[in-house]
């Protein structure tokens, strides 16, 4: 059987680029496969997809019959021509080669997949700037670094999706969500200076790292075995266990941590087994929050006109309006911008007693970082 080169996948033409009539030789994920029954014999009807969207495929008889049965959610390699059924493009597809494991493996989800307008590699390195600039307290800076570091968790955190479909369901979601979500927790405890940062970071940073395993992640979004039975928060505590032992986190500590996880979600309905009951725990919960519904918001909004309505989201559960903008004279700074965050940076004391250097180092990093999409939502997700 011919193998696929390596041209195949750097020359790839997204399904959005395809027009009537144009014959195909490339890369699809098989999202699904159906057989139906026409007056000619049987056929597949088959759901094909990449980053740039969806498109409908048929194999018709006889060739249908060289394949009795076809997985979903694998790459595949198909040849045939781009046709038309009830004036909606569809492919003809006359030849259709599963890829191998080693093949596949290789293969980058960006392509099949949406994902994150974001650089995952350059994301990863501001939560590890962020991390340096916050956690003075070298235990925290131990676990949080060794996280992100740690060759089980952080390729799979750079591409893995936040959701399988609430918010940020695409490649890079849950490191874009959980990167605005710490920044969104930064600007917070600057305007509430009693606020404890360090704790604030790491739990924005370990809240959803269960859906790592929650998820499949790859090329098809779905729930794990494990992911179903347990959920994030479960699945998180239980992975976070022999971290924390190694970083020598105080009890106090690490217990306080817990309860960031176990409470994000803000109430017992939408799948938190504690309420939030500390006030690091509650900024948490509604950085989450925002981040998530702005994220769904953002996405039900793409391609509206201002003055004009969406369609109705089912997960907000409302029409959203797309607001006309308020006028802004040349480059007008904002009033009182720059007065929380314009300040110097106080040194601070560790508690060791030690000069920290690391807070004015993150205020810098606050204002200079780019925000990242607003995302995350606390429901069922």
């Amino acid at each position: 059987m011919q193998s696929m080169t390596d041209s195949a996948v750097t020359q790839k033409r997204m399904l959005a680029e395809l027009t009537l009539g144009e014959e195909v030789a490339d890369l699809f994920l098989l999202a699904s496969a159906q057989q139906g029954q026409s007056r000619n014999g049987p056929y597949w009807r088959l759901d094909l997809r990449d980053a740039s969207g969806a498109m409908p495929g048929k194999i018709w008889s006889p060739q249908s019959q060289a394949y009795p049965e076809l997985p979903q959610g694998v790459p595949v390699f198909l040849r045939g021509r781009v046709g038309s059924y009830r004036e909606k493009l569809e492919l003809t597809v006359e030849s259709l080669r599963l890829l191998e494991e080693e093949e596949a493996t290789g293969l980058n989800p960006a392509l099949f997949m949406p994902a994150s307008p974001h650089d995952p590699n350059a994301m990863l390195e501001e939560l590890r700037a962020l991390a340096r600039g916050v956690l003075v307290h070298k235990p925290w800076r131990k676990l949080i670094l060794g996280l992100l570091d740690d060759p089980d968790i952080g390729p799979r955190f750079r591409l893995a999706p936040a959701a399988k479909g609430m918010h940020h369901a695409y490649a890079g979601g849950l490191l874009e969500h959980t990167l605005s979500v710490a920044r969104l927790c930064m600007l917070i405890a600057d305007n509430y200076p009693e606020l404890d940062r360090q704790i604030l970071f790491a739990g924005a940073l370990c809240h959803d790292l269960g859906k790592i395993w929650e998820l499949s992640g790859g090329l098809s979004i779905d729930y794990t075995s494990e992911g179903r039975l347990l959920g994030h928060i479960s699945l998180v505590m239980e992975r976070l266990a022999p971290y924390l032992r190694k970083a020598g986190l105080e009890p106090d500590l690490v217990e306080h941590l817990q309860h960031l996880i176990l409470s994000h979600h803000g109430s017992l309905e939408f799948g938190s087994p504690r309420l939030p009951a500390t006030a690091e725990a509650l900024v948490l919960h509604y950085a989450d929050n925002i981040d998530a519904k702005l994220q769904q918001v953002r996405t039900a909004l793409d391609g509206v006109p201002p003055g004009a309505w969406s369609q109705y989201n089912m997960g907000l559960e409302r029409f959203l309006f797309q607001a006309q903008p308020s006028p802004e004279p040349a480059r007008q700074s904002r009033p009182g911008a720059g007065a929380a965050h314009g300040r110097p940076a106080e040194k601070k004391t560790d508690a060791a007693g030690e000069i920290s250097e690391g807070d004015s180092q993150q205020r810098s990093l606050t204002q200079s970082l780019p925000l990242f999409s607003p995302c995350s939502s606390p429901l069922k997700e």
